[in-house]
């Protein structure tokens, strides 16, 4: 998808502990998941169509005791811009049948870093014909993250495609 370390599902180093994952469990999920905070920001303010645009992403466990939070699926945490999951209009649908739950640990008072790139391109999916990747239109544009449970935390920051 253009989007560096797809590979690593989860976007930062999954080194379990398990000291962490049982103290944190013990934790509600309803505190556990307010506990969680998420901001992104960018790189630059401004970018030419089809630049590449690098993001950050910082979790932070607010609390000072150690948290596992769980989500529907598979999905963590994700990435929209101007409201399109991961920069594409395909329709997305989930198969309870096909997904299992996942979680992730933090320690207490942790702050977890993930780094992208994005190729600046939007993914525009046309029934019968091929799929094709645009460069964004010249005008403002949100970038936005989540953490992939009901009511988890969300962040946006906007930047700017010049024409």
């Amino acid at each position: 998808m253009g989007v560096a370390g797809d590979d690593d599902r989860l976007g930062f180093d999954e080194n379990r502990n398990v000291l962490t994952e049982t103290l944190g469990r013990l934790v509600p999920q309803s505190v556990a998941r307010r506990a969680l905070s998420v901001d992104v920001e960018t790189d630059r303010a401004s970018y030419a169509p089809g630049d590449d645009i690098a993001f950050r992403v910082t979790f932070e466990n607010r609390l000072p005791l150690p948290v596992v939070v769980e989500t529907p699926d598979r999905r963590l945490w994700g990435w929209t811009v101007d409201g399109e999951l991961e920069a594409s209009d395909e329709s997305r649908f989930d198969d309870p049948t096909r997904e299992t739950p996942g979680s992730f640990a933090f320690r207490g008072g942790e702050r977890r870093v993930v780094s992208r790139t994005w190729h600046g391109r939007v993914r525009r999916v046309n029934e019968g014909e091929s799929n094709r990747w645009v460069d964004l239109d010249p005008g403002r544009h949100e970038l936005g993250v989540f953490l992939a449970y009901e009511g988890g935390a969300r962040a946006t920051t906007t930047f700017e495609v010049r024409g």
